[in-house]
């Protein structure tokens, strides 16, 4: 899955992998659950950190493929926040040999994401994902789904959102056009209702099988 930050790349990836009976692999929380486990990749990443410096990609790839070398993974997996480079692709691409690849990019106005994000509430307890205005709690700040409380990420306020569309426009929009190259793209008018969203994103897949 692709797209700007807020793109709906979660949702759909989380929505996808229930209904496919798929794994839905996220890079960030395999890079949290590997620090806070003190995985032997996690301590290596930890190293780079209180260093100053950045997580190699072999590092990030070999956190990625550890996690989908398990047997849930073996009839295929959902993945979501990687890469983010075209270094990072061309990395994923040489371990991935042959191994067949559909990318799902979600096109959304930027406006449209700064709004989004804006409005975007998480669960402390069970990560469901809520909005102000598309999709609010029954209760003011409490999840309708595990009772717990509802927090908006640092990340996710307006100014902050802004800033990260400049990264994502140099250094991961780039990757698209890279995968486009070899003809693995499918693209998705993400500014629609969520359900719509998503049996394009189904679709994208039954075309790829």
């Amino acid at each position: 899955m692709m797209g700007g930050p807020g793109a709906g790349k979660g949702t759909q990836a989380s929505r996808l992998a229930r209904e496919l009976g798929l794994p839905h692999v996220s890079t960030g929380d395999l890079f949290r659950a590997n620090l806070s486990q003190g995985t032997e990749l996690g301590e290596k990443a930890r190293g780079y950190m209180n260093g100053g410096k950045l997580v190699p990609d072999d590092l990030v790839i070999d956190m990625l493929f550890d996690r989908v070398s398990s047997d849930d993974c073996a009839a295929g997996y959902l993945l979501d926040g990687f890469p983010r480079t075209e270094a990072q692709a061309e990395s994923l691409a040489a371990r991935l040999g042959d191994t067949a690849v559909t990318v799902i990019n979600l096109e959304v106005p930027d406006e449209v994401i700064v709004e989004r994000a804006s409005g975007r509430m998480l669960c402390r307890g069970c990560n469901a994902i809520y909005h102000t205005t598309f999709n609010p709690p029954a209760n003011s700040g409490v999840c309708d789904t595990c009772g717990g409380g509802l927090y908006q990420r640092d990340d996710d306020q307006a100014e902050v959102v802004r800033e990260r569309l400049v990264a994502y426009h140099t250094q991961t929009a780039p990757v698209v056009a890279w995968y486009q190259a070899r003809g693995v793209v499918c693209s998705v008018d993400g500014n629609q209702v969520p359900d719509d969203v998503f049996a394009a994103c189904a679709a994208c897949l039954q075309e790829a099988v």
